[in-house]
């Protein structure tokens, strides 16, 4: 297998080249049959084909002749003349006059010539070929490609079997009488062997204006990769200044490649990025390093600034599969400062994992060791060192009952004395029956989960706090029965328009756990679960097991949908609470707030036309009468490129602070040349924008350039090691883009993907399911 990368550059240096590769982007796009993709392509008008009647039967190397008239001179002479058209496998040449030589495996034209195959046409005054050596000479030429836009002209083209030879000579992929852009050289020499073109003496010129010299370049002719140099990166931002950075692409082997990227920033400094990626057999890898020697905009650290980055994905012998995400930083603040492609600068931590599973029959088992680097002054997290998992089941003959067991041994360790480690073993068995029927389900477990802790340096916690009373070794047993049922009804309804099923989804649920005091077990790696309307029917309400909430509780919640002759859902609303039969703490420890119910749980969706539709949910607490959670979308989407968002959402007590934030994003086809994309987010509470950004593109069929400006807010991290003599409230900066199509065998558009996820929120794309 072969890596891929889309990379193209241009540079005024004396000598170096152009570099090429495609990468392949899974792109979530929504499938819609009357959406017209933004690609702008030359529209290519195929020549007129030079047609010959030929023989049934003829070998390859065989020449077919037809013309008007024919002579012979001296036996081994022909001169033809009068429509004269010559066809040699998928060669053919038509000209005014045409000599063949049998002696010397020579051929002449004169007058107006053309010679053609699949993939090009040439126009010329006169031609000469040897069908020995293979080799043909045209004069006074004009080409053009016959599959994809790409034009010119040479004073001469010499074609042989791996190469062609073009002396003073005009290429250009646009397909206006003066065109856009243009490159002139005094030879260009492209070689089908190597798959790849050189210039030299080139002259770009923009509209017959000459613009910059090269002594000489050279670039890929087809969509494969090469070594060289790539598109620049220019940018500007209030945070680094200007920023241009030169990427080089080295090509080390088909399943091997690595780019290095030294980039300017006029704030900042000179910093050098590179990426390293490997694909051998079903294991893909990238090691991403980037390094800042000196940081010239801080006041009071000369140290380096540093991040690294290995990931790698894998499976072998079949049953194993291996995952490894592993990054570092030099300082907190990094992102925020300088940015990455490899993270957000909103991002709070760095997830760090190794993991490594084998898949059985009817089990499966998961070594990994796994931490969070924490951005900021928040509470360092605990590492796993390691975490083994084995999960099994085994079918017990009877309806669709199982016998499901689940084991897990922990290692917690933390880089803070005063804070203690532990070793967990967690084991959980028990039956399930699922039974289900077209207009109902029932699904009942039954289990016994069994924790084992060893804690280690307890003492700190306990002399600080009466919350908790830590046991260096404790032991928890806790039975766990669940029986979820449910119905489905439907009717045929015309509410909105006819041919509409209604349908009425009730569930019920009851849930029990029974209580027991867990102030003797420190948290190290639970966190409460999300309490919406899915949350209504889960089993647990902690993601881990250092506390497993008592539940004596029915969770009670009706769905209800409309959907139209092709089973698509136009409308769908759900509503529901969690009732507990005694008083239950829902917090982590005994001190916690008790409730009798949960919240109100909803959410809905309604497809309010073809391209428009809303949805959202809320969490809502009858008692208090205040909304705990809410987020609301209105979504409107035509295509990949003319799409409309607005969204609000509300979060109350994050701590000690509400959120509420709303967002408005918006891409526009002007028309197959011109698109803008806007985003802003404002937050209601601060009264304060927190990120804004406007794009224009403009994409010929041979051409595009994008400028973008972006703001949005600074924070700071780390107060105390890496400190900048003045840090603005927001970042902001401009950014530059052009693209030269088809100049290396590229020629995909720019598109807006990138636009529409740049920036700390992204685009969320809605899940149409009538498109």
């Amino acid at each position: 297998m072969q890596l891929s990368r889309t990379l193209l550059f241009i540079s005024c240096y004396g000598v170096y080249n152009l570099a090429n590769a495609t990468e392949e982007l899974p792109l979530q796009n929504i499938t819609d049959p009357e959406a017209q993709p933004f690609f702008v392509e030359c529209q290519v008008t195929p020549p007129t084909f030079i047609t010959m009647d030929l023989p049934e039967q003829y070998s390859e190397g065989d020449i077919v002749i037809q013309s008007s008239k024919s002579e012979m001179v001296k036996n081994s002479t022909m001169r033809l003349s009068g429509g004269v058209k010559l066809a040699s496998g998928e060669q053919r040449i038509e000209a005014q006059e045409v000599t063949i030589d049998k002696a010397n495996n020579e051929i002449y034209t004169t007058g107006a010539t053309r010679f053609q195959n699949k993939e090009i046409t040439i126009d010329s005054a006169k031609l000469y070929a040897n069908t020995k050596s293979k080799e043909m000479t045209m004069d006074d030429t004009q080409y053009r490609m016959n599959t994809m836009s790409g034009k010119g002209g040479a004073q001469q083209l010499k074609m042989t079997e791996d190469n062609v030879i073009l002396t003073h000579s005009t290429f250009t992929t646009c397909i206006d009488e003066v065109p856009d852009w243009q490159i002139s050289a005094s030879e260009i020499n492209l070689s089908a062997e190597d798959n790849e073109g050189e210039t030299w003496n080139t002259v770009f010129r923009v509209k017959d204006i000459p613009v910059f010299y090269l002594p000489y370049f050279n670039f890929p002719l087809t969509d494969e990769r090469k070594t060289g140099l790539l598109y620049p990166e220019i940018s500007s931002s209030s945070n680094s200044g200007a920023k241009i950075g030169i990427p080089f692409y080295w090509n080390i082997a088909p399943n091997m490649d690595a780019t290095f990227t030294p980039y300017h920033m006029s704030e900042r400094g000179d910093q050098l990025n590179s990426e390293f990626r490997y694909l051998t057999g079903e294991q893909f890898g990238q090691i991403n390093f980037e390094y800042l020697d000196k940081d010239e905009k801080l006041i009071n650290n000369e140290d380096s600034r540093y991040l690294a980055r290995y990931q790698h994905i894998g499976s072998f012998a079949d049953n194993y599969r291996v995952y490894v995400d592993y990054s570092d930083m030099s300082d907190d603040n990094y992102l925020v400062d300088i940015g990455s492609d490899q993270f957000s600068s909103s991002d709070a931590y760095l997830w760090r994992i190794g993991e490594l599973s084998y898949f059985g029959k009817n089990w499966h088992s998961t070594v990994k060791v796994q931490d969070f680097k924490v951005l900021g002054d928040s509470n360092e997290s605990y590492e796993t060192l390691p975490q083994i998992e084995f999960t099994s089941y085994q079918p017990l003959g009877f309806y669709n009952s199982k016998f499901n067991f689940y084991g897990e041994y922990s290692r917690f360790e933390i880089d803070d004395d005063n804070l203690p480690s532990a070793d967990r073993f967690h084991f959980e068995s028990g039956i399930s029956l699922p039974y289900a029927q077209p207009g109902w389900f029932i699904n009942s477990d039954v289990s016994v989960m069994h924790t084992v802790y060893q804690q280690d340096n307890i003492d700190f916690i306990n002399n600080s706090t009466n919350l908790v009373s830590l046991e260096e070794d404790t032991t928890r047993t806790l039975p766990k029965v669940r029986i979820h049922t449910g119905l489905n009804f439907d009717r045929d309804t015309s509410l909105f328009v006819d041919d509409m099923v209604q349908t009425f989804e009730p569930q019920i649920q009851y849930l029990y756990i029974p209580y027991k005091n867990q102030e003797d077990i420190y948290i190290y790696d639970s966190a409460s679960l999300q309490d919406d309307f899915d949350g209504l029917f889960r089993d647990r309400r902690f993601s881990s097991v250092d506390r497993i909430a008592e539940a004596n509780q029915v969770s009670i919640g009706a769905t209800s949908r409309i959907l139209n002759k092709e089973n698509t859902e136009l409308f769908r609303v759900s509503l529901g609470r969690i009732f507990y039969l005694n008083d239950t703490n829902i917090s982590f420890n005994d001190e916690g707030e008790r409730e009798d119910s949960s919240s109100l749980a909803g959410d809905l969706f309604i497809q309010l036309a073809r391209r428009w539709q809303l949805q959202g949910d809320i969490q809502y607490d009858t008692s208090t009468k205040e909304t705990e959670k809410s987020q609301l979308s209105v979504d409107y989407r035509a295509n990949n490129n003319n799409l409309f968002q607005v969204s609000h959402r509300f979060i109350r007590d994050v701590s000690g602070s509400d959120i509420e934030q709303v967002s408005a994003l918006n891409s526009y086809a002007i028309n197959r040349n011109w698109q803008l994309v806007g985003r802003i987010t404002q937050d209601l509470k601060g009264k304060r924008s927190i990120e804004s950004y406007a794009g224009v593109q403009y994409e010929s069929c041979c051409w595009a350039v994008r400028v973008a400006y972006h703001r949005s807010i600074n924070t700071n991290l780390d107060e105390q090691d890496f400190i900048e003599e003045n840090r603005d409230e927001f970042d902001s900066g401009i950014m530059v883009q052009f693209v030269l199509k088809g100049l290396g065998g590229n020629q995909r558009p720019l598109g807006v993907n990138d636009m529409l996820e740049s920036g700390i929120f992204g685009y969320k794309r809605p899940y149409f399911l009538s498109n």
